[in-house]
């Protein structure tokens, strides 16, 4: 079974000298298999005349072309295709009455998509341009659990709220307070429950044109929760959350599956999506062209089968490595002959807010993880680091000639201009380097964006060339404010990959600021914690151990993490569990040697 996919974002014709026409053997031999159509304004494949050859694919001077050979059996069970040479969802995860399931996967291989056809925003075509009536998606689904779950959305008998991935948008369409907004939409009489679940009350009475992105995504959750349906469906609801709020959040969507409502969770943070769900869906493909749900597994095995790229069962490798943890070492090396940057006891007042910063020191080839709540100080710490802010009291110094490079939390889009290669030669990045395109440019999947402009990237994207532009530049020290955001799974590996091996192979130093846990237990070799309260006052500890860092953090959120036996990701324990009160009562709350499951 072949496929042909043109992404519409990606293909312009009238951009280019139409390649994938003029090269085409099957268009040399006399017949039409590529041509541009001029209403669609692309161009369009016919994949009964293609014969896989991929000299289009590589012609294409803006990489829109997509040819894929699939097994035949996936035929039948094509759920949605985005009409002629569109992406193309084969299953549907199964949503189940009384439990979160939750979606696992890489960015465009259909997890929102997945979202919108169980919400009833989409309906299955089963891969037909005309569409299908629902008799056709009825007689399709026969048999499976999905069936009488369709059977209830035709009929109107099924009400479905979906959490928008897209929470950036929400003041151009929303006016009002926050208590306004939720008011109009409470269908439950639940405001203000949700007010205290969700720790609304500093905000109850904010314009939601002055929200963050975390009070935001908060708004977002509760405008959902306050909703009367059948079906939640929740797409990415901890982004912009710090670990204590990303948990709150979670137990409030918990506790929304356990009143005997479907919920469905797309999450990309390992340690809530494990915390919140009872089973997991992994959807792999390749993004832009296709995605497949797998079959549902347990919360645990489904993501560590994620982890290992390999589905057993299925006998499908759809990644040819595995993303693997290792316990750390529990003490941090002095290492004064490798000093590069250090500070004094910092103080700074802005804005009525106070952080005071325990005098620290960091070391060449070491990556520095900096973890605390949102509003505590973190951003500010780092910018009197790199010289933006001058401390009230304190010192920040760096050894002679030292140079620094930092992608701030906050990437002005608005300020770059022209294609990801313009941009990134602004920055003092040299694409044409060897050593560049295989180790920041290839691992971080930037080599195919080089020629597009920087106006039309998602925020994924942007965020993966402002990364590229911090660490391209030649520096000693590098200083990364929130890199995880906006990214999926496995894009946060390979910038924690991508992270380590540059800090390592060039003898640097790297300072990451990320809220992502399992992200920072991966990358990280020593914590700063940030502690206090959020915007009144913060203290900042100096560079910790990762056992004594996540240590002091974690008891602060009274949370403990256990090892998982196979893979040795961190998991979140339940809360007043057996091995939750074992670990607080030995203070060990995430470094133990207990990694046993209950």
């Amino acid at each position: 079974m072949r496929i042909a996919v043109v992404e519409r974002a990606l293909c312009k014709p009238d951009k280019c000298n139409q390649e994938c026409v003029r090269a085409c053997p099957v268009n040399r031999a006399g017949s039409k298999c590529v041509w541009v159509d001029s209403e669609l304004k692309r161009a369009v494949i016919d994949e009964r005349l293609c014969i896989g050859c991929g000299i289009c694919v590589r012609k294409c001077p803006f990489a829109a072309i997509h040819i894929v050979n699939l097994p035949e059996r996936l035929r039948e069970e094509l759920v949605f295709r985005y009409g002629v040479n569109g992406f193309e969802l084969f299953r549907l995860p199964i949503p189940k009455q009384g439990a979160v399931v939750g979606i696992i996967g890489s960015n465009g291989v259909g997890k929102s998509t997945s979202l919108k056809l169980l919400s009833g925003e989409l309906k299955p075509n089963l891969g037909k341009p005309e569409g299908a009536d629902w008799s056709e998606v009825l007689r399709f689904f026969r048999g499976s659990e999905l069936q009488p779950y369709f059977q209830k959305l035709a009929e109107g008998r099924l009400r479905a709220v979906r959490k928008p991935q897209e929470i950036d948008v929400i003041p151009r369409y929303v006016k009002g307070s926050v208590a306004d907004v939720l008011r109009r939409v409470d269908e439950r009489g639940l405001s203000a429950e949700v007010k205290e679940a969700l720790a609304l009350s500093n905000v109850w009475d904010r314009e939601v044109a002055r929200l963050s992105g975390g009070e935001l995504q908060k708004l977002a959750v509760a405008a959902a929760l306050v909703r009367d349906a059948d079906v939640y469906l929740f797409d990415e609801p901890s982004s912009y959350l710090d670990v204590r709020e990303r948990l709150r959040v979670a137990k409030a969507i918990r506790r929304i599956a356990e009143s005997g409502k479907y919920v469905i969770v797309v999450e990309h943070d390992l340690a809530v999506l494990d915390y919140l769900c009872d089973y997991v869906h992994v959807l792999y493909g390749e993004p832009g062209a296709y995605g497949i749900v797998s079959l549902p597994r347990s919360a645990r095995v489904g993501i560590n089968v994620f982890l290992r790229g390999f589905l057993k069962e299925e006998n499908v490798r759809f990644r040819d490595y595995e993303i693997k943890f290792h316990v750390k070492p529990p003490e941090r090396v002095q290492k004064p002959e490798a000093v590069i940057l250090k500070w004094g006891s910092l103080r700074k007042k802005l804005n009525g807010f106070e952080l005071a910063v325990e005098e620290g020191e960091v070391y060449s080839g070491e990556v520095v993880g900096v973890v605390g709540p949102n509003g505590i100080g973190k951003t500010t710490f780092v910018r009197m680091l790199v010289g933006e802010l001058e401390p009230d009291e304190g010192y920040v110094a760096a050894k002679p000639g030292a140079r620094l490079s930092y992608k701030p939390q906050v990437i002005p889009r608005g300020e770059l201009e022209g294609t990801v290669r313009e941009v990134l030669a602004k920055a003092g990045v040299n694409v044409g380097s060897s050593f560049i395109q295989s180790e920041l440019l290839l691992p971080l999947g930037l080599h195919k964006l080089l020629d597009r402009p920087v106006s039309e990237l998602s925020g994924g994207e942007l965020q993966r060339v402002a990364i590229a532009a911090a660490l391209g530049r030649e520096a000693d020290v590098y200083l990364l404010d929130e890199p995880m955001a906006y990214l999926d799974i496995e894009q946060r590996y390979a910038v924690a990959r991508v992270v380590r091996n540059l800090t390592q192979d060039r003898g640097v130093t790297t300072i990451v600021v990320e809220h992502d846990l399992v992200a920072q237990d991966f990358l990280a070799d020593s914590i700063i914690v940030f502690t206090g309260e959020p915007g009144v006052k913060g203290r900042a500890s100096s560079p910790l151990s990762l056992r004594e860092g996540f240590n002091t953090l974690l008891r602060e959120l009274s949370i403990t993490f256990r090892r998982d036996p196979d893979t040795l990701r961190p998991r979140v324990n339940k809360e007043g569990s057996r091995l939750d009160r074992y670990l607080k009562s030995i203070g060990e709350y995430y470094y133990s040697a207990a990694v046993e499951e209950e």
